[in-house]
């Protein structure tokens, strides 16, 4: 339990661990595997040599001695020993001559008559000797020399010298034997140093879990850290936190929107509720017996004209605000700004009545705009002016001037002024500064709502300022095509 614990078997340090322990014990599996083969060649020709060495410090003469001494004498007391091989001399007739023997291990192998001549044939090359390393007839294995004999310049057969690779044997299992051991203790040195040094190296890792655990409790306000030392957790912490900053704006827009959406809901619900409200009672005192007085039926009719007419000019507007929530890419052309509202003073005449208009375009107005609700918003603000200024004292001026990067356009007027408290709620939909006038001009607090909108659309701003009795301006600003 303390082990899962510690090491829980899917873990990222368990796997990192025993990953880099099996690449480890590969490697050194790979180099046992290169170190025995080498080793084993190393060994057996180290012998070979060694033999082949002692073999060609004794002439062919003292040889010929020793084989006539062996022949001649029953018991064989040969004057050329090595300590651990058996010497054997071959004839042309392949006949075997016992001369030394190893008292542990005494077998001589016999070899194929084919590869004795062979031998014998090999007389005038350098090195002359043959060697090979055989297990015959299921005996031990054995490292064999050969080496023609010559007297009086005759072949006279071949000395073989053969031992068993026992011993060979034993030191390369003796020093496979110490490698394994060092390796295991390399293993567990491994072990150990590596899940230290894994563990502090993991650290940027678990202190970015626990604080997205911590963050995904519910505090979007809490970044990660970004200078952990580790370029691809510095990296990871940084993505992680700017999708934090998206995330933690969308959930703010997003509780903002259903607030908007919760008011607008309800400010919707009541001014559409009240001109149905009114039409529902003149309709009942008509039914009541009002509709046989001409003067009372004529009355209640007009009444509820002016309410239908205000509830489809608030239909109108909802239904525009709509279209312009869902962000519509808008037509829009080249044109002169001045030129456009030029072309709309008959109508701003017809509005202001017997106000007094004054335009003041010192210089042109270049822009792209959609027209026909560019055209809306200055009919909304020109609208408001008219309503919040004297009829026949009252003065509204348009004005244009441009910069280097953008063009502005104001409409003012002298009426009574907003009062600063209300200044930052005037685009708010449905907002209204005094409601009893709106009321009386048949507003529902939209057209300040979606002229602001419209010029947003436009990559523009509408800016307000006003004083109590000296007058409003509402500032259109643009950007220059």
């Amino acid at each position: 339990m303390r082990y899962k614990r510690f090491f829980p078997l899917n873990s990222l340090r368990l796997q990192l661990l025993v990953r880099s322990l099996l690449v480890i014990l590969s490697l050194l599996i790979l180099i046992g595997l290169f170190q025995y083969v080498f080793m084993k060649q190393f060994i057996y020709t180290n012998k070979i040599r060694s033999i082949e060495d002692q073999i060609h410090l004794i002439p062919d003469d003292v040889w010929m001695h020793d084989i006539e001494t062996s022949q001649n004498v029953k018991k064989s007391r040969p004057m050329v020993y090595f300590p651990g091989v058996n010497i054997t001399f071959i004839n042309q007739k392949i006949t075997f001559l016992r001369l030394a023997k190893d008292p542990h291990h005494s077998y001589f192998p016999r070899l194929s008559a084919s590869t004795y001549k062979q031998v014998m044939k090999n007389i005038n090359q350098p090195e002359n000797t043959m060697s090979t390393v055989k297990k015959i007839d299921g005996h031990q294995e054995q490292v064999i020399v050969l080496k023609p004999i010559v007297f009086d310049g005759e072949i006279q057969g071949v000395i073989q010298i053969n031992t068993p690779t026992e011993s060979l044997r034993d030191l390369l299992i003796r020093q496979m034997m110490i490698f394994l051991m060092l390796s295991l203790t390399a293993m567990t040195i491994a072990f150990f140093v590596f899940s230290s040094f894994l563990k502090r190296t993991l650290i940027p890792l678990f202190t970015t879990t626990k604080k997205v655990e911590h963050i995904n409790a519910g505090s979007l306000h809490d970044r990660l850290p970004v200078n952990q030392g580790q370029i691809e957790m510095d990296r990871l912490s940084l993505s992680i936190n700017e999708m934090l900053e998206r995330l933690e704006k969308a959930f703010k827009a997003e509780t903002e929107a259903k607030e908007q959406m919760r008011r607008f809901v309800a400010d919707a619900s009541h001014e559409l509720r009240t001109p149905l409200t009114s039409i529902h009672g003149f309709l009942e005192v008509l039914l009541r017996g009002a509709s046989s007085n001409p003067e009372q039926l004529n009355g209640a009719l007009k009444s509820m004209y002016e309410e239908s007419k205000r509830l489809r000019k608030l239909i109108q507007d909802l239904l525009l605000l709509a279209q312009l929530d869902q962000l519509p890419r808008f037509q829009k052309e080249c044109c002169f700004v001045d030129e456009l509202i030029l072309d709309m003073k008959p109508q701003l005449m017809l509005l202001a009545g017997n106000r007094n208009v004054l335009f003041n375009f010192p210089s042109r107005l270049p822009s792209e705009i959609n027209k026909d609700q560019f055209k809306q918003v200055i009919l909304n603000l020109f609208s408001n002016a008219v309503q919040h200024t004297n009829p026949n004292t009252g003065v509204i001026q348009v004005i244009g001037k441009t910069n280097e990067k953008e063009l502005s356009l104001t409409i003012q007027d002298n009426g009574h002024g907003i009062p600063q408290e209300h200044l930052p709620h005037l685009f708010e939909r449905f907002y209204k500064a005094d409601a009893s006038r709106s009321r009386a001009y048949g507003g529902a607090g939209l057209g300040l709502a979606i002229s602001a909108s419209i010029i947003e659309l436009h990559g523009g701003k509408i800016r307000v300022e006003s004083k109590l009795n000296a007058g409003t301006a509402f500032e259109i600003v643009l950007p220059l095509t």
